[in-house]
């Protein structure tokens, strides 16, 4: 038996009910057009302020997030540890607020959760968007080159100022922070601020993680610039590597604004750009690695390349991560295996997290084979529970 194909170490901490409930709600995402009309009337549903949070709590909430505060998260955070070995990153997804209030919130929020992370060895990572910290289109502005008005530049000042009130109090509490990617269109500006923050943040080790999603076809190369750079200027490299998020959002605005898309070619080749990332981080001593990811075949391959460059399954500088509700079987059977892993903890008021629900929901679908494998997992499981 392949270690994935492990049901029993898979779902050890679902309860039967959990089981069923997880088979269910993957039985509707494999269906393409509900989801379609799902996401469409939740929406209206939420925007009409008509009393559907309950069903949301009960059924696709409780399975893909933790709760809705930092405390609401403890008991399963507590139980994936100490039962599973599993970590969880606590993960604010709160989206699309454009405030100055809201942006001090949100740095408050992560504050928090580095104060919780000190304490509490289940929770090895703090994490935030660069959107949580200022305005997208601020950061779009600045990635365009265009000149900002004088009160740009104080609020361009204040985003800084956040991030490097964050950074200095990781260092302090030995957490490392690990900042997600976005748009295309954006993300020069917040790789331009992260790599100033690496240089001043990462001089003994990495603390700072940039996120590189490698459905883009650049990526490549921008990790060996970073690289040098890191040689050059002596600092240490952390990064997430994801496949991404955005795509059909980045293929429909390239044809819309006429350049090419950043997007690669078609899935093969996205995969072997991810797998290239990750064996190029592996080889490097001064760089610390996030395997973001539910593909099994990059999972395999990343344990193969830690024995072929004698990295230890629990070395600090190698972690696995799963989205919480997906990929069970990657995560629990790598973390029996030894290995760090940590589960993305999304939290925060039912209405807010909805945007991050849905783009989970419609991503699954996407994804081909994705949904049937979580089900056949499933069925697998119920098969051997006698369900």
């Amino acid at each position: 038996m392949k270690l994935f194909d492990n049901t029993q170490v898979a779902f050890a901490l679902k309860t039967d009910s959990q089981l069923e409930r997880a088979y269910f709600l993957f039985k509707m995402i494999q269906n393409q057009p509900l989801v379609k009309i799902g996401s469409a009337v939740t929406n209206f549903a939420l925007k009409a302020h008509l009393p559907i949070e309950g069903l949301i709590r009960a059924t696709v909430f409780d399975h893909f997030c933790g709760g809705v505060t930092e405390e609401d998260c403890l008991p399963i955070i507590d139980n994936m540890y100490k039962n599973g070995n599993v970590h969880s990153v606590l993960d604010y997804s709160v989206e699309g607020k454009d405030q100055e209030q809201s942006f001090d919130g949100a740095l408050d929020k992560i504050v928090k959760i580095l104060n919780f992370c000190e304490e509490k060895k289940s929770i090895p990572f703090a994490v935030f968007k660069p959107t949580g910290f200022g305005r997208f289109e601020l950061y779009q502005k600045i990635s365009e080159g265009k000149e900002l008005t004088q009160k740009e530049q104080d609020e361009w000042s204040r985003v800084e100022a956040r991030f490097h009130k964050v950074c200095k109090l990781a260092v302090e509490k030995d957490v490392p922070l690990l900042i997600d990617a976005e748009e295309s269109w954006m993300q020069k500006a917040a790789d331009e601020l992260i790599e100033e923050l690496m240089e001043i943040y990462n001089t003994k080790k990495a603390i700072v993680f940039n996120t590189l999603q490698m459905y883009r076809h650049d990526r490549f190369n921008y990790l060996k610039d970073l690289h040098k750079k890191a040689q050059e200027k002596d600092f240490y490299v952390g990064l997430k590597v994801v496949r991404g998020a955005y795509m059909e959002k980045e293929r429909e605005r390239a044809e819309e604004k006429g350049y090419p898309s950043p997007i690669c070619i078609n899935k093969k080749a996205t995969d072997e750009n991810y797998d290239a990332a990750t064996k190029y981080m592996m080889e490097s001593p001064k760089m610390a690695l996030f395997v973001g990811t539910h593909n099994e075949d990059s999972s395999y391959l990343v344990m193969e390349l830690a024995k072929q460059f004698n990295i230890q399954e629990n070395d600090y500088r190698l972690w696995f991560g799963q989205l919480f509700g997906m990929s069970d079987h990657i995560s629990y059977n790598l973390a029996n295996e030894g290995y760090n892993v940590a589960k993305y903890l999304p939290f925060g008021p039912v209405r807010d997290v909805m945007p991050y629900l849905i783009r989970r929901a419609e991503e699954n679908t996407s994804v081909a084979g994705q949904t049937s494998r979580e089900l056949n997992l499933l069925k697998s499981e119920r098969k051997r529970r006698k369900l």
